[in-house]
């Protein structure tokens, strides 16, 4: 059971990196961003801190996957059970959340290249979605998979 207990806070610690990274992009930096009145300064900005956010909970994304499945695993969440639906729920969730990031690392990619190309229109089009609707939506679903974390512990 010693062992248990690193993984389980490695999982709650992916999760926080993840998702309290992500808040605070969303509401705290991205705001104060749009105060920049030059848009070339500000989108060089938009697209450092977005690479910077992503290379950063790169890893916090496959420690807390990688967990989760070995958490499911030792407590035998498989078959049909109550928690067994949790524990699906929870993995679903967070797969859909690894392929809405993996989108918005691509649109990012796109996003700087266009940028060093010149193109500030196109690199404002690629990161338009991750803002508007990408990041609430991992935001949003990251909470639910935290909750749903909170009702199997209370199990």
């Amino acid at each position: 059971m010693g062992g248990l207990i690193y993984i389980i806070f490695f999982h709650i610690l992916g999760a926080v990196i993840w998702i309290g990274g992500m808040i605070a992009i969303r509401f705290a930096v991205h705001p104060a961003l749009q105060n920049i009145a030059d848009d070339q300064v500000r989108l060089a900005r938009t697209l450092e801190i977005t690479g910077r956010l992503f290379a950063l909970v790169a890893p916090f994304i496959i420690i807390l996957i990688a967990s989760g499945l070995y958490l499911a695993h030792m407590f035998g969440f498989s078959g049909h059970t109550s928690l067994s639906k949790v524990v699906h729920a929870k993995e679903a969730i967070w797969l859909v959340m690894a392929l809405n990031y993996a989108t918005m690392v691509w649109l990012r990619f796109k996003a700087q290249s266009f940028f060093v190309s010149g193109n500030a229109l196109m690199a404002k089009k690629y990161l338009a979605p991750i803002a508007k609707y990408m990041l609430p939506l991992n935001i949003f679903l990251g909470l639910v998979a935290i909750f749903l974390g909170l009702v199997l512990r209370g199990f």
